[in-house]
């Protein structure tokens, strides 16, 4: 069992997700950031593995405006040396990482403009794992979309896209279930049509569910991820009880994750704390699992 945190470090001084304003827009620039960037993951993943964090979520903004038409720099050649200097010390050191594109990410959109960008976003994502070199087990996760007044038709809309995109991009995507519209069961239905492995979002489960139990949900859950994906992915963190229905914790609840962990004993997976304070949460809940296990 791995445990991580997504993107960004509080203990460091540093953000591998450094940036600036498209206008500025300059190959300066882009090797500035990029310089930044990489360096800073890698002195993120030195602090994880000192600290027995073997899971991390990377950026989507390690590359800045990789997927927009107005990056002409060739990153992937310029970098292919960086890039697989830290995919050798990510697979040395025994740790896996996954990316998150952002919600605008959308395969079922009914716009096909937004369709194609997020295509060409999801395909940025799918270049940096590889750069890495990393086999099929660092995964690509997105939401399933919207429902645009009928779910059905987007659950259809969203199987057919995928099933068409390169296979590059359907060996390392996954989907969650989120709090609002499609619950774990609209992503099993997804599975059955399509075979792309399912990430259990804890709490959104306990936002959006149809009265089941974790234990019952994780087992079908547990049975889309192949040898080849690796270990199922759980994304953990409860509710900010000053905040509307959904919103993340700042810190993690410990003893909810007690009983979170106690309804799923022996199970085999992977843990990315969603918790507002990172690694310092990432930490606490290592602390939990090896007094548990």
């Amino acid at each position: 069992m791995k445990i991580g945190y997504p993107c960004i470090n509080v203990s460091l001084n540093c953000r591998s997700s450094k940036t600036f304003r498209l206008a500025s827009y300059s190959e300066e620039r882009m090797r500035l950031c990029i310089d930044n960037n990489l360096g800073c993951l890698f002195k993120v993943l030195e602090y994880n593995l000192h600290h027995d964090l073997l899971f991390f979520r990377i950026t989507s903004d390690l590359i800045p405006f990789a997927s927009h038409p107005v990056c002409t720099f060739p990153w992937q050649s310029v970098y292919a040396s960086a890039f697989a200097d830290l995919g050798g010390y990510i697979r040395g050191k025994g740790m896996r990482v996954a990316m998150h594109p952002d919600q605008f990410v959308l395969i079922n959109a009914l716009d096909e403009d937004i369709f194609h960008r997020s295509v060409s976003e999801i395909l940025y994502h799918t270049q940096v794992l590889d750069l890495f070199g990393l086999d099929e087990t660092a995964k690509i996760q997105i939401h399933v979309g919207g429902v645009y007044h009928d779910k059905a038709e987007s659950i259809k809309r969203f199987i057919s896209r995928y099933q068409a995109l390169p296979e590059e991009i359907k060996r390392r995507l996954v989907i969650e279930n989120d709090e609002r519209l499609y619950d774990i069961h609209d992503c099993l239905s997804i599975y059955d049509a399509t075979k792309i492995p399912l990430v259990f979002d804890v709490f959104h489960f306990h936002c959006k569910n149809r009265g089941e139990s974790i234990a019952s949900v994780f087992s079908e859950v547990n049975k889309t991820w192949r040898q080849k994906d690796g270990v199922a992915i759980v994304d953990y963190s409860s509710q900010d009880p000053t905040k509307r229905t959904g919103a993340h914790a700042a810190t993690a609840d410990l003893a909810d994750f007690a009983l979170f962990l106690s309804a799923l004993p022996g199970c085999d997976f992977d843990i990315m704390c969603e918790i507002k304070d990172k690694e310092k949460s990432a930490l606490r809940i290592a602390s939990v699992i090896k007094g548990i296990r």
